[in-house]
């Protein structure tokens, strides 16, 4: 008689229960990743091998054949090649043959978007290309649009064609017929609806972030609606372009980070209510700036923001930033805020009042609420008087920056902030452009002490210091580095800043601007250089850029 034994195949461990389902799937990706990676090797092995004279044509068969190609790996293979490059050559590697071409727009290749998009008709090709190819599926866009060479003049602000608080009547007048300018704006606003369109589906989108560089109509507010009218008679394009704003808010399930800065009317007051509650209760950034907000409107109210309660960092604009929204962020169904945002800006004090805003008991509760609260506040062209009222002693601010064409910081503002922000300042930042022939202001005019080394001196924590617009005298200079030394990581000063005393010119044998140099360098223990080109501060840009670009990094570094 004769027995048959079947054997039966090895099984993986675990297969034979439901737990173990799991495993044995696992186990059969992972043999499935180690085959694929030792054709990826033996693919290596032989790009790697010099044939000779003999083996030359078998070697160039085995590399054109199916079985060892580029072309014949698999999609994930390519894309996770794909993953180790750099955007530049994951380009050139994509021209290498169609199928890798075909994996170069996989979803896990681009997680996120930065685009800094000059505003001209040549761009709006690849810009439909690339949303086309990425805007259903990226999760973190920041998109900024910036103008050049856009009125008649040919120069943009700051070269003698900005529409600035000193343009006359006749130059206002030809500025609204500037035929460049009304062609810039109008693809403006096809670019914003391309990228606009391209996004409005996407589910997956976690990081937004619009900036519109459309400086001209914020310093020259009652500008705007004549330009508009111009380019969109009707109004059909700025109410398409915020309908689709609203409807991506809409569509929007996981969005953590919202961010929208000077996009020219696009932004409405009851934008957010376009957002669900689920969305806006674990929403982590808010910013919305807009300097064309008409009369007393703002773009969020406090009773909007109550929805708001996981907010960790806040932008808006100081006037928007009322008594009753500090009592919002101190209730206790909100989590504490840690980055605040504040722009003040001298065309939203003109229209709006400072009445509403939050009083020293109000900051002495938001300090309360989280200790690691910090603030950052840029001021453009606003009255001492007014910030005499904006600076109470209970604010947490860390950093400040004055930008200024008309109006200048007096050095008791300055004296005032030494005093009252010692603890927390850590940049200090003032700009003026102003143009007078008698000189750059003189912050130590009749005083025993200069104010800015009276900052240095007390604010222990200072690791920026930027000046351009204001005398600053050699001596000066020396001791801001001898008391702050090697903490203080950026001093910039630019040369037409810095003034010399009569005795140190007088002196001979001792050339002023070398021993300020070396007397310097040696104060903050690292070489130092006056800045020779305004263009090259760091901080020389158009002031709502700067203020839009600090805002980012000083709210992502929580």
């Amino acid at each position: 008689m004769l027995l048959f034994l079947s054997v039966p195949h090895p099984r993986p461990p675990g297969a034979r229960t439901r737990a173990g389902a799991t495993r044995v799937a696992r186990w059969r990706r992972q043999r499935l990743r180690l085959q694929q990676l030792r054709r990826l090797r033996g693919l290596l092995r032989g790009l790697r091998r010099r044939p000779g004279a003999g083996s030359r044509r078998r070697g160039r068969m085995a590399l054109c054949g199916q079985t060892a190609g580029a072309a014949s790996l698999p999609s994930e293979l390519i894309v996770h090649i794909f993953s180790f490059l750099p955007a530049p050559d994951r380009l050139r590697a994509s021209a290498s043959c169609s199928h890798w071409r075909e994996c170069l727009f996989y979803p896990a290749l681009w997680p996120q978007l930065r685009i800094c998009l000059r505003v001209s008709p040549t761009e709006q090709p690849r810009l439909e290309f690339l949303m086309r190819k990425c805007g259903w599926f990226v999760r973190e866009l920041r998109v900024e649009f910036f103008a050049e060479n856009y009125l008649s003049g040919g120069g943009g602000p700051g070269e003698g064609g900005g529409a600035d608080t000193r343009t006359g009547g006749d130059e206002v007048e030809a500025l609204q017929l500037s035929s460049p300018w009304l062609e810039v704006l109008r693809t403006y606003l096809e670019l914003v609806l391309c990228v606009l369109l391209s996004i409005r589906n996407n589910r997956n989108l976690q990081k937004f972030s619009l900036f519109g560089d459309i400086s001209v109509l914020q310093q020259q507010g009652s500008l705007s609606n004549t330009y508009l009218s111009k380019v969109d008679p009707d109004g059909k394009k700025i109410k398409q372009i915020q309908q689709l704003f609203e409807e991506i808010l809409s569509n929007s399930r996981q969005l953590k980070w919202l961010s929208c800065g000077f996009m020219l009317e696009i932004v409405t007051p009851t934008s957010l209510s376009s957002l669900s509650n689920s969305v806006a209760n674990t929403m982590e950034h808010l910013s919305l700036l807009d300097n064309n907000i008409p009369g007393s409107s703002t773009l969020i109210t406090a009773v909007e923001l109550e929805r708001f309660v996981s907010l960790r960092s806040l932008a808006l604009d100081f006037c928007d930033f009322t008594a009753e929204m500090a009592r919002v962020l101190t209730d206790s169904n909100h989590v504490p805020l840690q980055r605040l945002s504040l722009l003040v800006h001298n065309v939203s004090v003109m229209h709006k009042s400072l009445d509403n805003m939050p009083n020293d008991e109000h900051w002495k509760a938001l300090s309360r609420k989280s200790t690691s609260l910090r603030v950052y506040i840029m001021a453009f062209d606003v009255k001492s008087e007014d910030m005499l009222k904006i600076l109470k002693p209970s604010i947490p601010l860390e950093r400040i920056h004055f930008d200024s064409y008309v109006t200048c910081v007096s050095g008791a503002i300055v004296d005032l902030i030494s005093r009252q922000y010692d603890k927390f300042l850590t940049h200090f930042i003032l700009m003026n452009d102003v143009i007078d022939t008698s000189g750059f202001p003189d912050l130590s005019d009749n005083r025993n002490e200069d104010p800015l080394v009276l900052l240095a001196w007390r604010c222990t924590k200072l690791s920026l210091l930027a000046i351009h617009g204001y005398t600053v005298w050699a001596h000066n200079l020396i001791a801001i580095a001898r008391l702050r030394g090697s903490d203080l990581r950026v001093l910039e000063v630019t040369e037409e800043s810095i003034d010399f005393d009569q005795g140190e010119l007088a002196d001979q044998d001792v050339d002023p601007v070398h021993n300020l140099i070396e007397q310097v360098s040696l104060g903050l223990s690292q070489p130092w250089h006056a800045v020779m080109d305004i263009e090259s501060l760091s901080v020389f840009t158009e002031p709502n850029r700067h203020f839009y670009r600090e805002m980012q990094s000083f709210s992502e570094d929580i």
